[in-house]
C-alpha cells in the first residue's frame, strides 16, 4: 500500500492533531459552550456522579491478576481524602483499592487510581464516592529483614533485598511451585559481519541493590527491585522492576526494564554486545515423568500440549482414558491399571526434557525439543508468530509464564531445562541468545562532517544532525511486561487459552469518553466523535482513515524489533514506494510532530481500544529508547534519524514529559511516573547541551544564571514536567510549582510575549529575564510539540491573565497575514509552515475570544483553502496499491 502522494508524518500529524483536538468541528458556539460549562458554578459536585467503567476489550479480568484504571474528576468535586467505592451491574460490592495520583491547583482530587482483582467480573462496574469493600482474599506484605514475603491468599512470593535472586521462592499453600526467580544476560565481546551468535559468552545475573515496597494492599500490593546485571568484579546494566500482587490472584506481573550502559563504538568489533537477555526460573517437578506437562504457546491461542514421557502415539496402547488423561494434562491412575504392555516398558520411553520456542523475526517461530543436554534437537512444530506463553508443571502443581509482545519485539525465545530432573529451569529470553548479537552501533561515518559548517550541509542534504560521538546508545532503556501464574495442578487448555489471552492483552478498564470530556482534564481540548453535519463528518473520516492507515503500515512494514516496536517512520519516498528508513533525519519519528498527542487525543474522544494499544507501545516506547536515561544527556531526547539514537540534536522536546501523561493519568502506571519524575530537573540539561548551537550566530556560553531557552520546543517540556509533578505532589512538587508560575510570569511579561520566541533563564530563581526590546522570534515548530495542550491546561488551572492574553495573541498571529502581524509586532514573522496545524489556535482563540471571524480563519487554514467556505482539500485522502517488482 503507497501512503498519501509525498505525504509525510509532518503533515499527518498537523492534520491530526488539529482535528482530533478540535472535536467539535472548529467551530465557536459549541466549544464556548463546553467551556462555559467547566467554569461555572457548581458543576462540579453535578459531573462528580457515579462513574460507569468498562473494560477496554472483551472478556474482563479474565485469567489476568488485576487491572489498575485512572479516572479524573472535576475540579472541586472531591477532596484528597474522599474514598470511593466500587460495584457491579447487579449492585454487589466489588473490592477496590483507590489513591490519589492528580490534583487540581486547589488540592481537590484530578485524578485517581483504582485497583480490582479476583471478582471484578466481566461487566460494567460503577464508581462512585463510598466506602470501599474489602476483599475476601486481601494483599498482605511482610518486610523481613531485607526481604519482602506478599501473600495474596492464594499464593505467596518471597522477594530478595540481596543477591541474585529477584523472587526467592513462589508458594501456593506449602508447596513451592518455583524458586530462584533472577535475571539473566549474555555478553559476547567481539563480533564479525556476519556473526551468527558464535563466539564465546559471557554469563551474568542479577545483583539486587535495593528493594522497596510500594504498596501493600489490601487490593493491591507493589515492590520494586534495582540493580545490575554482575558477573565477577563487573557491575552493568541497570534493571529497575516491579512486581505487581494483586487480591486473590494465583499470578503475579512483572514490569522489567533495563537500561543501556554499554560500549558499542563504530568501526571497532570489540564491546558489549548483548547475546541474551532474560528472566529465569527454577521450577521443582516432583511427579513421574508421564505426570510433567509441557505446554508451549504458537500462534492465536493454539498450544503444544506435550508429556516429559509421553504414553500416545506408542506401538502399545495404554487405554483410550489414559492417552485423554496425560493430553488433558491430568494426573494418570496407577500404571498398575494400565494396558501392561505399556507398563512393563515405561523405561523405554525417551523422556523430553528441553523444549525452545524461537521467534527471531516477526514472521516467523520454530518449537524444537531434546532429550536432555549434549543431545540433538529435533523439531516440534512452528508458525508465524507465537504468544509468548509456556507452561512446566504437572499433577502436583506447575508454573506458567508469558512474555507480552513476544513476536512484535523480536528476537524473544522460550525456554525449558532439564523437566526430566528433580528441577527444570525456565528461561524467558526478551532478547533471544540465537539471534545475532545486540549491534547498536552507530550507522555511519559522518564522512568528513568535522565542523558545524560542513554538518549543516549534511543537514541540507540528507536532513540529519550529524556531530562525531553523539550517535551512542548510551543510556537509552527498554521496558517489558511478564506474567506468571502458580498452578495447584496442570490446568485445562480453556484455562490457559485465558491466560494466554491475560498475556496478548492485560486487562484493562477505562472511564468513557463523556466522563473524560465532563471532568475538563487536558485542557478540555476534546470532545466525543460528531457526524452532525458533512464538515464535522468529513474530519471524523480522515481520522478514522489515518489511524488506520498507520496502523496498517506497522504491519506492512514490520516497524517491529526490540528497539523499533511502537515507533512509526517519518517520511516517504514516493519514487521508491518505500519510507525514509535509511535517509537520515527523515527515518524513525521520534515524536516529530507530537504523533504520541494525536493518538492519545484520538483515545480520548473515541474510547477505542485499537488506538489505546497503538498508543501504549508508542509511550512505552517513545519514552524509553529515543530518551537517554543515563550518562550526561539524561533527560534529553534524540531527533529523529535513522536509529532511535542517531541525531546529534539531544533535546528535551523529545523528553517531553506531554507524551507520558496521557498513559500515566488513564493508567497510573509506575514506569511512566518515574520517566515523569526525572524530567523535573531537565532544564539542568541547558547547562550540558545548547539545543542550537549550530544555528546560532552570535558567541553564547551556557551560563546557569543567564540560559537561551525557547518558549516553543524547550518551555513546553520544561513546563510540563513542572506541571506533572505539582499535579501528582510528587517529592519536588513545590519547587516545580514555583517553576510554573514564575515562568508563566515571565513569559507574559516579556515585551511581545510568546512572539519575543526566548529569553535567558536563572536556574536558580527559575524565571526568565525579561527583555529590554521587543523582538520577534517565531518559529513554526514552536507549538507543535506540547505547547498548546500545556497552554490550554495552564490557563485552565492557573488564574494568570496577563500570561492567558500573551497566549491568546500568539494564537491570533501566528496564521495572520504579513501585514497584521507588522502592525501588531512591528515585525512579520517571516517564512513560516504547518498553517494547517496551527489552526486549531486559530479555534482555541476564537472561543476564547468569542471571535467569529477568527473561527471562519480556523477552518480556512484547517482545509488549506484561503478565502471559501467549501472545505476544499488539499490533499489526496486515498491509497493505492502497489504490486510487482516497483515496491518489496
Amino acid at each position: 500500500m503507497s501512503p498519501l502522494p509525498r505525504r509525510s508524518l509532518l503533515k499527518a500529524a498537523a492534520v491530526a492533531g488539529a482535528a482530533a483536538q478540535f472535536g467539535r468541528a472548529l467551530g465557536v458556539q459549541d466549544a464556548h459552550a463546553a467551556q462555559a460549562a467547566r467554569s461555572a458554578p457548581g458543576t462540579g459536585a453535578a459531573a462528580a456522579d457515579p462513574v460507569t467503567l468498562d473494560w477496554l476489550e472483551d472478556g474482563g479480568l479474565g485469567a489476568a491478576p488485576g487491572s489498575t484504571v485512572g479516572v479524573p474528576w472535576p475540579k472541586g468535586a472531591y477532596g484528597k481524602d474522599q474514598t470511593f467505592a466500587l460495584t457491579d451491574a447487579d449492585g454487589k460490592d466489588v473490592p477496590v483499592q483507590s489513591w490519589p495520583i492528580g490534583y487540581w491547583p486547589d488540592g481537590s482530587l484530578k485524578w485517581t487510581a483504582h485497583a480490582v482483582g479476583l471478582g471484578a467480573g466481566s461487566g460494567k462496574l460503577t464508581l462512585a464516592a463510598g466506602t470501599p469493600a474489602a476483599p475476601a482474599k486481601k494483599v498482605t506484605v511482610a518486610r523481613r529483614g531485607g526481604s519482602v514475603e506478599v501473600s495474596t491468599g492464594v499464593i505467596t512470593v518471597r522477594i530478595g533485598g540481596s543477591g541474585s535472586a529477584l523472587v526467592r521462592s513462589v508458594l501456593r499453600g506449602s508447596t513451592e511451585i518455583a524458586k530462584e526467580g533472577r535475571l539473566v544476560l549474555l555478553r559476547q565481546p567481539e563480533i564479525e559481519d556476519g556473526d551468527q551468535g558464535t563466539r564465546k559468552c559471557e554469563r551474568f545475573e542479577s545483583a539486587v541493590a535495593r528493594t522497596e515496597v510500594e504498596q501493600d494492599g489490601p487490593v493491591r500490593a507493589v515492590v520494586r527491585i534495582d540493580g545490575k546485571h554482575r558477573r565477577g568484579n563487573r557491575s552493568w546494566l541497570p534493571f529497575s522492576v516491579r512486581l505487581y500482587f494483586y487480591a486473590g490472584a494465583e499470578s503475579f506481573r512483572m514490569v522489567h526494564t533495563i537500561t543501556f550502559d554499554g560500549t558499542q563504538e563504530p568501526g571497532r568489533t570489540s564491546g558489549d554486545f548483548i547475546r541474551g537477555i532474560g528472566v529465569r526460573f527454577t521450577v521443582p517437578m516432583r511427579d513421574a515423568a508421564y505426570d510433567r506437562h509441557i505446554r508451549i504457546g504458537g500462534e492465536g491461542t493454539g498450544l503444544l500440549r506435550e508429556a516429559v514421557k509421553g504414553i500416545t502415539g506408542l506401538r502399545r496402547d495404554p487405554g483410550a482414558a489414559i492417552r485423554t488423561a496425560q493430553f488433558e494434562g491430568q494426573k494418570l491412575p496407577d500404571p498398575s491399571t494400565w494396558d501392561q504392555r505399556v507398563t512393563t516398558r515405561l523405561q523405554y520411553i525417551p523422556e523430553w526434557g528441553d523444549y525452545t520456542l524461537s521467534q527471531l523475526s516477526a514472521d516467523g517461530f520454530t518449537v524444537r525439543k531434546r532429550t536432555k543436554e549434549g543431545h540433538g534437537w529435533i523439531g516440534a512444530g512452528g508458525g508465524r508468530r507465537a504468544c509468548g506463553f509456556g507452561y512446566v508443571g504437572g499433577a502436583s502443581g506447575g508454573f506458567a509464564f508469558g512474555l507480552r509482545d513476544f513476536w512484535e519485539k523480536y528476537p524473544a525465545q522460550l525456554d525449558i531445562r532439564d523437566a526430566q530432573k528433580d528441577e527444570a529451569e525456565v528461561t524467558l529470553w526478551l532478547w533471544s541468545p540465537e539471534s545475532p548479537p545486540m549491534d547498536l552501533r552507530f550507522y555511519h561515518d559522518g564522512m568528513g562532517q568535522d565542523t558545524y559548517p560542513e554538518q549543516l550541509e549534511g543537514l541540507n542534504i540528507t536532513y540529519e544532525d550529524y556531530e562525531p560521538g553523539f550517535g551512542t546508545p548510551y543510556g537509552i532503556a527498554r521496558t517489558s511486561e511478564l506474567l506468571f501464574w502458580a498452578h495447584e495442578s496442570t490446568p485445562g487448555a480453556e484455562a490457559m487459552a485465558r491466560q494466554v489471552a491475560a498475556v496478548r492483552t492485560p486487562a484493562q478498564l477505562a472511564a468513557p469518553p463523556r466522563h473524560l470530556v465532563a471532568a475538563g482534564v487536558f485542557g478540555g481540548l476534546f470532545a466525543e466523535p460528531d457526524r452532525s453535519t458533512p464538515a464535522k463528518a468529513k474530519i471524523e473520516d480522515h481520522l478514522d482513515f489515518l489511524f488506520a492507515y498507520y496502523k496498517d503500515q506497522v504491519e506492512m512494514r514490520r516497524w517491529y524489533g526490540f528497539w523499533d516496536y511502537g515507533d512509526i517512520m517519518h517520511t516517504y519516498d514516493p519514487s521508491r514506494h518505500q519510507w525514509c528508513y535509511d535517509v537520515g533525519g527523515y527515518a524513525w519519528d521520534n515524536s516529530e510532530l507530537s504523533p504520541d498527542l494525536w493518538l492519545w487525543f484520538a483515545y480520548l474522544r473515541s474510547g477505542r481500544a485499537d488506538i489505546f494499544r497503538f498508543a501504549e507501545a508508542m509511550t512505552r516506547h517513545t519514552g524509553e529508547v529515543d530518551v537517554y536515561h543515563l550518562g550526561q544527556w539524561a533527560g534529553l531526547g534524540t531527533r529523529h534519524g535513522v536509529q532511535h539514537y542517531a541525531d546529534s540534536a539531544k533535546q528535551q522536546r523529545i523528553a517531553n514529559t506531554t507524551y507520558r501523561r496521557y498513559y500515566y493519568f488513564l493508567t497510573g502506571d509506575e514506569r511512566v511516573g518515574d520517566l515523569m519524575h526525572a524530567n523535573v530537573d531537565s532544564d539542568e540539561t541547558f547547562l550540558v547541551l545548547d539545543p542550537i548551537r549550530k544555528i546560532r550566530t552570535e558567541p553564547y556560553e551556557p551560563d546557569r544564571n543567564a540560559l537561551s531557552i525557547g518558549f516553543g520546543t524547550d518551555w513546553s517540556g520544561l513546563v510540563s514536567a513542572w506541571l506533572t509533578e505539582w499535579e501528582r505532589r510528587g517529592p519536588k512538587w513545590e519547587k516545580a510549582k514555583a517553576r510554573v508560575l514564575s515562568t508563566m510570569e515571565t513569559i507574559a511579561a516579556q515585551p511581545n510575549g510568546f512572539v519575543q520566541g526566548s529569553a535567558l533563564y536563572d536556574l536558580d530563581t527559575g524565571r526568565f529575564a525579561v527583555a529590554d526590546t521587543a523582538v520577534v522570534g517565531v518559529s513554526h515548530l514552536s507549538a507543535m510539540f506540547g505547547l498548546v495542550e500545556l497552554n490550554a491546561e495552564l490557563i485552565d488551572q492557573v488564574d494568570m491573565p496577563a500570561f492567558e492574553e500573551a497566549w491568546l495573541d500568539y494564537c491570533r498571529y501566528f496564521n495572520a497575514t504579513k501585514a497584521e502581524q507588522k502592525a501588531r509586532y512591528g515585525a512579520d514573522f517571516g517564512s513560516l509552515l504547518l498553517f494547517q496545524g496551527h489552526s486549531r489556535q486559530d479555534a482555541y482563540a476564537a472561543v476564547a475570544l468569542d471571535d467569529d471571524a477568527l473561527a471562519a480563519r480556523a477552518w480556512r487554514q484547517f482545509y488549506s483553502s484561503a478565502d471559501t467556505w467549501d472545505y476544499k482539500e488539499s490533499t489526496d485522502w486515498s491509497t493505492k496499491k502497489v504490486e510487482g517488482p516497483v515496491g518489496l
